[in-house]
């Protein structure tokens, strides 16, 4: 794909102090249907996700494990990558902040910056958060009562000699990038937050720790270890080739979306443009921060966060297996907006199940291919190049698709996933109800054909739509069909813009005793 535009785009990389938990799925969901819908439309993607390891936390699980810390984080990143799998995660990279190629660029990159003048020997004193791994500002602590604001537990005032980043020297030139580039933060909500943050004035940051075994020696004094923040935002560039590969790393950076938090853009929003000046490198294109998944605390009726802190994690694992990738995918990018926040509760999880999947989407999908494959013995005969009906008078499909795409591309999935119920799925739900085909068969079966082609016709253009984000029952959809175009090649456009039906419409799934596989068995 040498003359394909290029999109390089990643996910925070997590803590595997302990396993994934639905929180962390919901990002790493975002950001594949942004890979694949980008695959879908002729880009060069590449994708990379990682794992956080060289953290006091995790060394300390490795220790109350009675476990190397190497090989501890070897198997996290093994059952981290089970959970993405099973998820239909379709990333490109997985990157280990313990492995030598890591080690390696955050070496290179922090003796760049040191060289150029941007790191300097001191002490510090401030805030600290264990949690968090990371010092507060004197501010933050005020505002929160001494609180992390994250993790709701009692800073502690440290000291400590250090290496620090003059992120101060950044002011101005951030300030003045953020101004020329607008949508560098995304979405808005998150940008205003960084204005306020530049307007307080930005502070030198610690970036180097003392006495620590685990973790990146400094070049320059090996004495200190690469503070975890400084390493971390670098597995960016670990899996692009920096320190190893030079052609790759100048084909993929910089990156068109980090996909994060909402709670790490400081870091990723000010600290990480000011090290990539500082190193003489472009900032990425854009950060989009997330919003959180929340559960309702039964006690006090209010939402609180699924997190690893407030021990109130559920594991993708534990809902996967009982409905499926898929219906987990749909869940989340359906109910919970990406830009914003959701909430998770599993009666919730039913009812979206049983309504979305198996009534109405799954529902069209059993009908069509019962109907034909009992009556027609599987072949709509006379349907060669035969065109679709229009089933949704109100608004042209063209349009559809591209409201579907305008809301991808701004990771507005909640959105695009509406238009495709609302305005191809649900019309073609009424239009089935109306013209009854299992009745209609009986009576007039020439009718009936041309009722059948426009509601498969209607299939084929969800599952198209559907591509990256139900994969795997976008492509049983498809395949369930003779559709003369490959499944691998479809793009959004062919929805509309498509080599017409070579050979007459026939049913292609397999079925058992006459009957076709549910696609979403309805959930009692």
């Amino acid at each position: 794909m040498a003359d394909a535009p290029r999109f390089y785009l990643t996910t925070a990389i997590d803590y595997p102090n302990s396993r994934p938990h639905i929180g962390t799925a919901f990002e790493k969901i975002g950001a594949d249907v942004q890979a694949r819908y980008r695959r879908m439309e002729g880009y060069d993607v590449h994708f990379l996700m990682g794992n956080d390891e060289n953290t006091v936390k995790v060394a300390k699980r490795a220790a109350e494990l009675g476990q190397d810390v190497k090989a501890y984080c070897d198997d996290m990143a093994r059952q981290f990558q089970e959970v993405w799998r099973a998820l239909d995660i379709s990333h490109d990279e997985f990157v280990q902040t313990s492995e030598p190629r890591h080690h390696r660029c955050a070496r290179q990159f922090i003796q760049k910056v040191y060289d150029a003048g941007y790191i300097y020997k001191g002490g510090y004193e401030g805030w600290y958060c264990d949690g968090c791994e990371a010092f507060k500002t004197d501010t933050e602590a005020k505002l929160n009562n001494g609180l992390c604001d994250i993790h709701k537990a009692p800073l502690t005032r440290r000291t400590e000699p250090c290496y620090s980043f003059a992120l101060t020297k950044f002011q101005d030139r951030l300030a003045k990038y953020l101004e020329e580039h607008p949508d560098f933060i995304q979405p808005e909500s998150r940008r205003n937050e960084i204005l306020s943050l530049m307007q307080t004035g930005l502070q030198d940051v610690n970036i180097t720790r003392q006495g620590q075994s685990w973790g990146i020696k400094v070049p320059f004094d090996e004495d200190f270890t690469i503070w975890v923040w400084f390493d971390a935002l670098l597995t960016y560039f670990t899996g692009i080739g920096y320190a190893t590969d030079d052609d790759k790393f100048k084909k993929w950076w910089p990156a068109n979306i980090h996909f994060i938090g909402k709670d790490i853009t400081r870091f990723h929003c000010a600290i990480w443009p000011a090290m990539l000046m500082a190193a003489g490198l472009e900032p990425p294109r854009m950060v989009f921060g997330h919003g959180f998944v929340y559960r309702k605390n039964e006690e006090t009726g209010k939402q609180e966060k699924y997190s690893k802190t407030l021990g109130n994690i559920v594991d993708p694992m534990e809902i996967i297996p009982l409905f499926g990738a898929d219906a987990f995918r749909y869940y989340f990018l359906r109910e919970c907006p990406f830009p914003g926040d959701g909430e998770f509760s599993k009666e919730r999880y039913g009812d979206v199940f049983n309504s979305d999947l198996a009534n109405n989407l799954g529902n069209l999908y059993s009908r069509c291919v019962t109907v034909v494959s009992k009556n027609y013995e599987s072949h709509l005969p006379d349907t060669a190049k035969r065109e679709p009906g229009v089933i949704n008078t109100d608004v042209e499909i063209r349009t559809t698709v591209q409201q579907v795409q305008k809301h991808i591309e701004a990771c507005q999935y909640n959105q695009a996933l509406e238009k495709i119920w609302r305005q191809l799925l649900d019309p073609a739900n009424r239009y089935t109800d109306k013209k009854e085909p299992w009745k209609q068969v009986k009576t007039d079966k020439e009718a009936a054909k041309h009722t059948l082609y426009d509601m498969v016709e209607q299939l084929r253009a969800a599952a198209i739509l559907l591509k990256p984000f139900l994969p795997k029952t976008a492509e049983t959809i498809y395949r369930s069909f003779n559709f003369p175009q490959p499944w691998e090649q479809v793009r959004y456009e062919d929805v509309w813009v498509h080599p017409p039906q070579v050979d007459d419409l026939r049913v292609t799934a397999a079925l058992e005793d006459g009957k076709v596989k549910p696609l979403f068995p309805r959930i009692s």
